[in-house]
């Protein structure tokens, strides 16, 4: 442990406004020749995204002796964000996957893996899109595991697992098929890493999105994959989860916050041109930005104590994703709106950001789960 804790240490020394700052600097210098090709899938960005690592991106949120503060991640990706949506989404995903290690109490995974993952040298995602949906009865989910010596063995198939290729890793969960159960008698769960490399785990391309197709996003075969001991994450997996669930969603934001910040941008940038007939439509930038300093700052007060236990402080974490979700998207469809016929250009990010924006609206949790968590909890 005693790399990790170095690595650790030398994040903390540095103020979270240098690590967000720095993010900033190699997106608009090393990401933004590259927005085109990862909209539409002929880039994967690993080279930035491990340059993102190098920097901190990735190590902030990592727990210190016992607490843990998502502020500075969330600004990082928001950063991110302003300038590509699809890499401010990788960037969840390798923040979500540095999340996972750091909070597993398997001591050899994090040894082995939670230096790597913060800073980037491995990259990965998360496969918690089918069973976040499982926990709230959406879906049944749809990886199986039985127990033998030195781990599990795991078959089934995920269709969408982002931020991936053939040396990364992902976090997710199967259900047991034996006979360990839970006191309430559902059946046992398992949250584990997926080893890419594995023969036995296939990656398949999806077929084209709308937008973001350089996100590494794959459909995952596992053909019944040795798992073992040193890759579990949690056995049950429903206490872990209850744990970093606020995390999981929180982060999230940073997706949307930069979003937000550059549909003002472009709204700004049309006003000399447009401004004289803009005026008309009801939707204005001071009314984003007030709006976006609004969720900002309530994403920074829930994101200094993601294990709070209270079910007001969930309920908070859930609306807010909620607002910020929908919020994106209200403020593409005011940048199109401001932008007109020039903004419906292909070469005109505003609809690149309509698109992306949407992605925000439907990535897990999506609108639709919020609402029904919210009605529910």
């Amino acid at each position: 442990m005693g790399s990790l804790a170095l690595s650790r240490a030398a994040v903390l020394d540095q103020p979270a406004p240098s690590i967000a700052g720095e993010v900033a600097r190699i997106a608009r210098e090393q990401l933004a020749p590259l927005v085109a090709g990862i909209d539409d899938g002929t880039v994967y960005p690993a080279e930035v995204l491990r340059k993102f690592g190098a920097v901190g991106a990735w190590g902030s949120h990592v727990p210190h002796e016992g607490p843990a503060d998502l502020r500075c991640a969330i600004q990082a990706m928001a950063a991110i964000g302003e300038v590509c949506g699809a890499t401010a989404f990788m960037a969840w995903c390798q923040d979500t996957l540095v999340w996972y290690a750091a909070n597993s109490t398997n001591i050899k995974l994090a040894k082995r893996f939670g230096d790597a993952f913060s800073t980037g040298r491995v990259l990965g995602g998360t496969g918690l899109s089918n069973p976040m949906k499982s926990f709230f009865g959406i879906e049944k989910l749809k990886l199986k595991g039985r127990k033998v010596e030195g781990g599990y063995i795991v078959r089934g198939a995920l269709p969408w697992v982002s931020n991936l290729g053939p040396d990364h890793y992902f976090g997710t969960i199967f259900e047991r098929e034996d006979d360990q159960g839970t006191a309430s008698g559902e059946p046992g769960t398992v949250m584990f890493l997926a080893d890419c490399s594995d023969p036995a785990i296939t990656l398949t391309p999806c077929k084209p999105f709308l937008a973001m197709d350089g996100t590494g996003t794959y459909g995952v075969q596992f053909r019944d994959v040795f798992v073992p001991d040193e890759l579990i994450l949690a056995d049950p997996a429903g206490p872990f989860v209850k744990k970093i669930r606020a995390g999981f969603i929180l982060l999230q934001a940073g997706m949307a916050l930069g979003l937000i910040k550059d549909c003002i941008n472009i709204m700004d940038e049309v006003d000399s041109p447009l401004g004289h007939i803009n005026r008309y439509l009801p939707q204005q930038p001071v009314h984003f930005r007030d709006l976006a300093a609004e969720l900002e700052a309530e994403t920074m007060a829930l994101a200094r104590d993601p294990y709070n236990e209270e079910e007001t402080y969930w309920r908070k974490v859930i609306a807010l994703r909620l607002r910020a979700g929908e919020a994106s998207v209200a403020a593409a469809h005011a940048a199109m709106l401001h932008c007109g016929a020039r903004g419906y250009l292909k070469s005109h990010r505003a609809q690149r950001r309509m698109r992306e924006a949407y992605f925000v609206a439907i990535v897990t949790p999506a609108t639709k789960q919020l609402r029904k968590m919210l009605a529910e909890s």
